[in-house]
């Protein structure tokens, strides 16, 4: 030992470390080098930040203070850091502010370092799935769309009866200056309100309670209204938000104790796989999977330069506007749809109420009903998703349920049945049925499980991802990437 070894020489040739660090050598940076505007003290290089960084979450060292700590005592982050040792804050400055914009690229860089490396074909299938991360958020801070709805309710009620108060006492002071509207109130507008009445009321004998609630509201009413418009600006389309972090929605998470599980502020991460390397990954503010596709589809067409050819995922995608979006992409489509397993079964199939069971006429433009009657067409309605979607859906009736020995069964209104027929969802739907029902559309269905959600196991339960360590949703984009970046290396070193 009077000659000591090398660091290099106690690191295993195919350790993780020396994968990362060969990757990242290899993949061009200048977006990120042109975040530094120079100047100033000296400064680690943006090259030797990233790879500690993505060698942490590849370790499960995602706090700053822990990455700072590997650094003086873990001889793979002294290997890979070349003995630098940057702090903890410098480490989540690069993270945080850094990293915005351009870790999409250094992905997109990598994932096709894949392809040429012929790990992932772009010819080949995706899968696609989403899950639920909490975040770093407090639980108990929150704000409810439909409570502010309440709340200006409230004021608008309380504000009337003030005025009606008032006009019992001094009517001909209000009789000609009563607002116009008290359904539509801002913060100005009960502000006049509350000083007409104090104006009519002044030098007349109030009752004490009444005078109590004026002055309340004159306090704080305008205030409350104008929190209100500042809260539902920043919650925009959704109906919640968390206080700590005004990015993160409130979601109901899946809890092994818990049958229903439980409401937390939480963003929702969705990631395309191949062979269980991530594909492409984006985070949404919204509860459900449905209407992320498209915004996902467009990521995944700049992170690879197209869009997969063949794409398969489960039933909380299958909707007739990503059926239609994904035909015009020229996405080969395997995905479900609700009821798709249903309604293989025989109780399904024999179930006379079921539209799909219902012989169709294309010639008369007619349905028959079980017992052979013909249910002519008698109007069409539209109805606008919250994407703003149209759908078109065809209403049908039958002449006379009346006597009908089915009544009971097929049809228990007081009318004669109406049916509501979306006919071009029914046409995506016996594409997609044919498409799941082949050889390889009951591999992919098997493969789906296997592939995607295997990966989110992965993250969340062998390296003990729950919850963010960043806020906001350009942040959390970041973690999403470094995440998906380490779980990539990781894969390619198995």
């Amino acid at each position: 030992m009077l000659l000591p070894p090398s660091l290099d020489e106690l690191i295993d040739d195919n350790h993780s470390v020396r994968v990362v660090n060969q990757v990242i050598d290899h993949i061009d940076i200048d977006p990120l080098i042109k975040k530094f505007k120079g100047g100033g003290t000296s400064s680690y290089h943006p090259r030797l930040m990233l790879k500690v960084l993505i060698y942490g979450y590849l370790t499960n060292q995602y706090s700053s203070r822990k990455i700072e700590d590997a650094l003086h005592q873990n001889i793979h982050f002294m290997w890979l850091s070349g003995m630098s040792y940057p702090d903890h804050n410098t480490i989540n400055r690069f993270r945080s502010e850094r990293l915005k914009g351009v870790l999409k690229q250094v992905f997109s860089q990598v994932v096709l370092l894949l392809v040429e490396a012929g790990h992932v074909s772009l010819k080949e299938a995706a899968y696609l799935d989403g899950t639920k991360i909490e975040a770093n958020a407090n639980r108990y801070t929150f704000v409810w769309g439909r409570s502010i709805k309440t709340n200006r309710g409230k004021i608008k009620r309380q504000l009337k009866e003030l005025w009606a108060y008032a006009e019992s006492i001094a009517k001909e002071e209000l009789e000609n200056n009563a607002p116009d509207d008290f359904e539509q109130i801002d913060a100005e507008k009960v502000r006049q309100t509350i000083d007409k009445i104090d104006k009519a009321l002044s030098g007349k004998e109030v009752d004490k309670k009444k005078k109590q609630k004026l002055n309340y509201a004159r306090k704080n009413w305008p205030k409350n209204l104008d929190k209100y418009d500042e809260q539902e600006k920043q919650m925009g389309d959704r109906n919640s938000i968390s206080k700590t972090d005004l990015d993160a929605t409130f979601m109901r998470m899946k809890e092994d104790h818990m049958l229903n599980g439980q409401l937390k502020p939480a963003y929702n991460w969705q990631i395309s796989t191949q062979d269980q390397f991530i594909l492409g990954y984006t985070v949404h503010q919204t509860t459900t999977d449905t209407i992320t596709l498209p915004a996902h589809m467009e990521s995944l067409e700049q992170t690879l330069g197209q869009m997969p050819e063949t794409l398969v995922a489960d039933a909380g995608y299958g909707s007739e506007e990503n059926y239609e979006y994904l035909e015009d992409n020229e996405v080969e489509a395997f995905v479900k749809y609700n009821y798709f397993h249903i309604e293989q079964s025989k109780k399904w199939k024999e179930d006379p109420r079921r539209l799909e069971n219902l012989h169709y006429n294309e010639q008369l433009d007619c349905f028959y009903c079980p017992m052979g009657q013909a249910m002519s067409f008698v109007g069409e309605s539209t109805q606008t998703t919250k994407n703003g979607y149209k759908q078109l859906k065809r209403h049908y009736q039958a002449q006379n349920c009346n006597g009908c020995p089915m009544r009971g069964v097929c049809h228990k209104g007081e009318m004669n049945r109406i049916i509501e027929v979306n006919p071009h969802l029914m046409r995506y739907k016996a594409i997609i049925r044919e498409r799941l029902n082949s050889k390889r559309g009951k591999e992919y269905r098997s493969q789906r499980p296997v592939d995607v959600e295997a990966v989110f196991g992965i993250i969340k339960s062998n390296h003990n991802f729950r919850r963010f360590m960043l806020r906001g949703m350009e942040k959390v984009e970041i973690e999403a990437g470094l995440l998906s970046l380490a779980h990539n290396i990781r894969k390619m070193v198995n």
